[in-house]
């Protein structure tokens, strides 16, 4: 099943296809600066049965060294059946093209896909090399760390990329921080894309929910569809939060006003209660109640 962060890893360079320029810097690898790029139907099929299909294509022209191909291949994890479907994508789109000059970029959010997307993959017999496929390999362990606000404002869509691909690092929520307030300034056709993007490549993650709550406290831009959801499901948590911390103050007060005493263990299990319905039940207890144990009996 395709996932939102796999969507997210090769559709950001559909939507910026120049960022690839600035990704190769990053690589090391000299690319010619593209004077235009131009996204390309990614189905792979011929007469068979059999369905290939990559995940982006891009044709980008350059202005001394001609054009090339660039397929973009966003992997989860590691997947032995990659090393025959990249090495027919790059003979065939090499053919299907006249020949133009075919890159692979491999797009990975953690250390070991990406060290394994980076092993050479070779065609032959014994010390014999008929093919060997060596893909470009973007990742937690290359791409940058922006944690300065000029410097992502600088280049939103490889700031964006950035964060993509660090959604596990430890340090993630200083890097969506910056991320956001980068966009502040942003007009509303630049900031909609890459808060969807970002959205969208964080997944499930715990980073996820740290993003929309940064969305969630500055509604003065990201107006599409997906961010208006992101800023209302902020704002119900924020609710959510709000409604369950003074259920737990007005619960503490009138125990206290009660004269019933709390132990520390259960001071806690009260302020570190989430549960609304809960906490309801205890502050319905603890108006008969002549015991602590009373009140906490009452969710039995």
């Amino acid at each position: 099943m395709v996932s939102s962060p796999h969507e997210a890893m090769h559709r950001i360079f559909q939507e910026y296809p120049g960022l690839f320029s600035r990704v190769s810097e990053v690589l090391g690898v000299d690319i010619p600066s593209p004077t235009s790029a131009t996204v390309l139907p990614t189905d792979l099929t011929e007469n068979s049965p059999v369905e290939r299909r990559v995940d982006t294509l891009l044709r980008i022209d350059t202005q001394n060294d001609g054009p090339f191909l660039l397929a973009i291949e966003a992997q989860g994890k590691k997947d032995p059946r990659k090393t025959t479907s990249w090495p027919y994508y790059v003979s065939y789109l090499h053919n299907r093209y006249g020949g133009l000059p075919v890159l692979l970029l491999v797009v990975c959010q953690d250390h070991a896909t990406a060290q394994w997307a980076a092993a050479p993959i070779t065609i032959g017999f014994r010390r014999w090399q008929t093919l060997t496929l060596s893909p470009l390999v973007a990742g937690p362990h290359n791409m940058p760390v922006i944690t300065n606000v000029a410097e992502a404002r600088k280049d939103l869509a490889l700031a964006t990329l950035a964060a993509i691909t660090h959604a596990d690092n430890p340090d993630v929520g200083a890097i969506l921080k910056t991320l956001s307030a980068a966009l502040r300034e942003a007009p509303d056709d630049v900031a909609e894309p890459i808060v969807e993007l970002t959205a969208q490549g964080l997944g499930n993650r715990p980073a996820a929910q740290q993003w929309r709550n940064l969305v969630a406290v500055d509604t003065s831009f990201y107006k599409s569809f997906m961010s208006e959801e992101i800023r209302d499901e902020g704002r119900a948590q924020g609710r959510a939060e709000a409604q369950t911390k003074g259920q737990a103050e007005s619960l503490l007060l009138i125990l206290e006003a009660r004269g019933i005493a709390l132990t520390d263990e259960l001071r806690q299990r009260i302020t570190d209660c989430t549960d609304s319905h809960l906490l309801s039940r205890w502050v319905r207890g603890a108006a008969t109640a002549t015991t602590a144990e009373e009140v906490f009996t009452a969710d039995r």
